[in-house]
């Protein structure tokens, strides 16, 4: 098509095609154009992999569609063929590694690679703009990926006599006529990915050194084109795309946040329009919903069901019950404490009812936790002291047995 063996043919990369989407890309190379879309999902929506191998979950997929009219053909559309399985698999591979840890980002990633346009290497097209979109969904990935198919083409063997042309950026002829298509994905660090596909015997270590080179400058231009789109990764998730937010709990605590036959954690998902909440086994709590507010009022009842009052704390509690030896307030979820007459003021109080009732907003200090968790608390220490007041030491009546 009259171009340089190493000159890479137009390229334009665009993001943000789809405004719902929570991530999506658009990458052209020549006569090659793919989509990509990025949908972001709570842990609990892993894919479980049931086979042979040890890996049981997987958060990160990465899909691949090359409908027949994409090359100008008409046919049925039915189940996946091996071609659509291996590219979407090599794209995998290649953006798996720039994915952050679980820890990191606890996200499922869902990528899916629209191929609207096919004249070579629409797999490299996937990752190039799978990569971008990514990034547009806010994903913090390690590096910008991207990659790049190169020819052969061979007058012989070979051996050193015969002469042959590395090509960059082959196209459907060059690679139908050549000798190798040989597919080079990665970051500015490193490679990612390789696939090679050749029609002659074998290629010797300098033919392959020089493939990798001349892949190399050309991967670095492909990530400058990128870069015009899209930089780096957006620094929170799209608008549409479910927020989240962590925090851990003690183990034996789990129990009392999910409650009786899901209880507890089923009148929390109601109280914050139906929140999702992911509980491991080892307490980390992750709370995914659209909107921060019902993620932080989860958080908040969560954290209020599993916190321990401690002595010395200050609380603005609320006074639930009143009994003439003193009010029970409430400090936290359900958390109460036992505000005793004698802790309610400095003077002498009758009954607790003379000084409190219920729905009176009352500030105590923990003095007290016994061995069965009772919490006791004072409201006397933000009362002013009256002038001269003396402490009266308690009376220790002697104990005279039971009567008969």
């Amino acid at each position: 098509d009259g171009r340089r063996v190493d000159e890479i043919r137009p390229l334009d990369a665009q993001v943000d095609l789809l405004p719902r989407a929570h991530g999506s890309a658009m990458f052209t190379r020549g006569q090659t154009q793919v989509i990509s879309v990025t949908t972001l999902g709570p842990l609990i929506d892993e894919q479980i992999i049931d086979d042979l191998t040890p890996i049981e979950k997987k958060r990160f997929m990465h899909h691949y569609n090359f409908p027949q009219w994409c090359v100008g053909q008409t046919g049925k559309l039915g189940v996946l063929a091996r071609r659509e399985i291996g590219h979407g698999a090599l794209g995998e591979r290649a953006l798996s590694y720039v994915i952050p840890s679980e820890e990191e980002f606890p996200y499922t990633i869902r990528t899916v690679s629209e191929v609207v346009e096919s004249n070579g290497s629409s797999s490299q097209a996937s990752i190039c703009a799978g990569c971008m979109s990514l990034m547009a969904a806010g994903v913090p990935i390690k590096g910008m990926v991207s990659g790049i198919a190169m020819g052969l083409i061979s007058s012989g063997p070979l051996d050193g006599k015969h002469p042959y042309t590395i090509l960059t950026d082959i196209q459907g002829l060059e690679d139908h006529f050549g000798d190798m298509d040989f597919k080079v994905a990665g970051t500015a660090k490193g490679i990612t990915a390789l696939q090679m596909d050749i029609k002659i015997a074998g290629v010797t270590r300098e033919v392959l050194a020089e493939a990798l080179a001349q892949a190399h400058k050309a991967r670095a231009e492909i990530r400058a084109t990128m870069e015009k789109a899209i930089s780096e990764p957006r620094p929170d998730v799209a608008k549409y795309a479910p927020k989240l937010d962590k925090l851990t709990i003690d183990v034996d605590k789990i129990r009392d946040v999910i409650g009786t036959g899901g209880k507890v954690i089923n009148d929390i998902i109601a109280k914050c329009d139906n929140v999702q909440i992911d509980i491991d086994d080892d307490g980390h709590v992750v709370i995914y919903h659209m909107n921060r507010d019902m993620i932080n009022k989860a958080k908040q009842m969560i954290e209020d069901i599993v916190r321990e009052a401690k002595v010395g704390e200050i609380y603005d509690g609320e006074v639930t019950r009143v009994e003439d030896y003193g009010a029970f307030v409430k400090l936290f979820g359900n958390c109460e404490g036992l505000c005793h007459v004698s802790r309610l003021g400095w003077g002498f109080i009758d009954r607790a009812q003379d000084v409190v009732k219920v729905g009176d907003k009352l500030k105590v200090r923990v003095v007290e936790i016994d061995d069965k968790g009772k919490v006791k608390v004072s409201h006397r220490e933000f009362v002013e002291k009256p002038a001269g007041y003396v402490e009266k030491p308690a009376e220790h009546k002697p104990f005279k047995g039971h009567k008969k």
